[in-house]
């Protein structure tokens, strides 16, 4: 069976939070575990893949109405919605197999994001504000990654992370979902890019300054060092041009700004892991 979901962008969004919190909680003079982190980008694939087959089966009905995903296997019929139901059990059982790898405490942490992961296709009915629940399911791993590597958690670090990451969602998939947003109107299905509609880039920049400021609190925080900081600054300077010059109306600009968001989390992981290894 062929479930044809294009999970690679999605795979490093989930997977750069469980970069960030694992370079963060590094000991100074070292690198990352190559070890966890090749078990977090695993995760991060077989995740993201199953998140994607849930909300596939739960919009199902509206995926055949929007002209971008009306040909996805399963709103198209190519997949029927039980062998659907029978690909997640595997995706979801690979999952586990590989969430016990972690110790006890991480493997309590990433059980508890399920219920966000089965809950947000249900969000874009009731709430214009998906993309917030979104950001909580895709940036869980931002609670995971200290606690992978010693077995604790830092909250004071690891809770301005996680609220960094969930503020970079709200910019990045509030843009995407401009893409969509005459069909969401017309089928009935609820966003950020509706609930924002022309004050987009206001919100957008509020957001930016909330991600900022809560990398800045978790590198204090964890005592991080230079190049962490120039990160940020540069991160800032990327966040504040892709909100200025995204064009809201255009579905392929709001395709690649979408898309220039893997380079953010790559580049804060490159800043974390530098500034880790030198304080």
């Amino acid at each position: 069976m062929r479930l044809q979901i294009n999970v690679e962008r999605g795979t490093w969004l989930l997977f750069w939070p469980c970069g960030w919190s694992l370079a963060l909680a590094t000991p100074g003079s070292n690198i990352p575990d190559l070890g966890l982190l090749s078990l977090f980008l695993v995760g991060a694939f077989v995740m993201r893949g199953a998140g994607c087959t849930i909300n596939d089966i739960w919009d199902k009905d509206f995926d055949r109405k929007v002209v971008r995903t009306k040909d996805r296997p399963i709103a198209s019929g190519e997949i029927s919605r039980f062998h659907a139901l029978v690909f997640l059990a595997g995706q979801l059982g690979i999952g586990l197999s590989i969430l016990l790898q972690f110790n006890w405490n991480s493997i309590l942490i990433g059980a508890s994001s399920l219920g966000f992961v089965a809950l947000y296709p249900a969000m874009k009915r009731i709430t214009y504000w998906p993309q917030l629940v979104l950001g909580l399911t895709l940036n869980w791993g931002a609670l995971m990654g200290w606690s992978a590597l010693h077995g604790t958690t830092d909250w004071y670090s690891v809770l301005p992370l996680y609220a960094a990451g969930v503020c970079w969602t709200m910019i990045y998939d509030t843009i995407y979902a401009h893409q969509d947003k005459y069909d969401d109107a017309v089928v009935g299905v609820k966003s950020t890019a509706l609930r924002f509609g022309a004050d987009t880039k206001k919100w957008l920049s509020v957001f930016g300054v909330g991600m900022i400021t809560n990398l800045f609190i978790a590198g204090h925080m964890s005592s991080q060092s230079w190049p962490f900081y120039a990160s940020v600054m540069l991160t800032a300077i990327h966040i504040g041009r892709q909100v200025s010059s995204v064009k809201l109306d255009d579905s392929n600009d709001c395709a690649e700004k979408f898309q220039s968001n893997k380079y953010v989390g790559l580049l804060l992981f490159l800043g974390i892991t530098a500034g880790s290894f030198l304080k």
